[in-house]
């Protein structure tokens, strides 16, 4: 069983028992998470596709970790004219883990 699920503006395909990285969620470490938003749900072949969303489903996660991502190096140059510029940026993620999908 699994279901496609957005998640602060983004699709994520989920089963039980799986881990995602998310961008930071506000939640607390240990705490529980309910998201609405389900928009398709796979169960063994019986497909349930929301128009945009699925009514009274949701997926339950708990809240594992806020992590951040691998360095990003941005840099930027214009030849021939002596400019260059590098910057770094670390994204922010919360690790989460299904435990249940409900439909």
């Amino acid at each position: 069983m699994y279901a496609v699920v957005d998640i602060q503006g983004q699709q994520f395909k989920v089963e039980t028992e799986r881990r995602i990285f998310v961008h930071r969620l506000p939640n607390e470490v240990g705490s529980q998470v309910e998201f609405d938003k389900v928009m398709l749900i796979d169960n063994d072949g019986d497909v349930k596709i929301g128009m945009p969303v699925i009514e009274n489903a949701k997926v339950t996660a708990k809240v594992l970790d806020h992590v951040r991502g691998d360095k990003v190096k941005v840099f930027k140059k214009k030849r021939r004219k002596g400019y260059k510029k590098c910057n770094g940026h670390r994204q922010n993620f919360t690790q989460i883990v299904i435990e249940s999908i409900q439909a």
